[in-house]
């Protein structure tokens, strides 16, 4: 049985998720095989470590949505790591906290951010992969 405590945080949580699903969606489910054919197309890669409930995962999605309308960005293939789910993912790419952000260039990492929303950091983030 659910105390209420445990049930309000419960809908928060899934409240919280929905607002991050635009984002979210755009991205497919992170695997190694998944990154492995996606380095092999030879466009920019973006690995989004992120968990429903993270405020700054929240605010890197809205960030990444505006600045996917730029036509220098359009390129990139995004993949989705769950923070909570998907714990082999987070060892391979060494990702040890939600709100990670990491970028590659073929099978090159070029640059990662770490629970950092700021536009400009981001923007320049994305750069390094192309």
């Amino acid at each position: 049985m659910l105390s209420r405590r445990s049930l309000n945080a419960t809908l928060i949580a899934g409240l919280v998720g929905l607002a991050a699903l635009p984002a979210i969606a755009s991205s497919a489910k992170f695997s190694a095989d998944a990154l492995k054919a996606a380095q092999a197309t030879g466009k920019p890669v973006l690995v989004d470590v992120t968990a429903p409930w993270c405020p700054t995962c929240k605010a890197q999605a809205a960030v990444l949505s505006e600045l996917d309308k730029q036509e220098r960005f359009k390129g990139f293939i995004k993949l989705a790591v769950d923070f909570d789910m998907q714990k082999d993912a987070l060892k391979t790419l060494n990702a040890r906290m939600q709100s990670t952000l990491i970028v590659f260039k073929g099978d090159k990492e070029v640059g990662r951010l770490v629970g950092d929303a700021r536009k400009d950091a981001i923007e320049a983030l994305l750069a390094k992969a192309l």
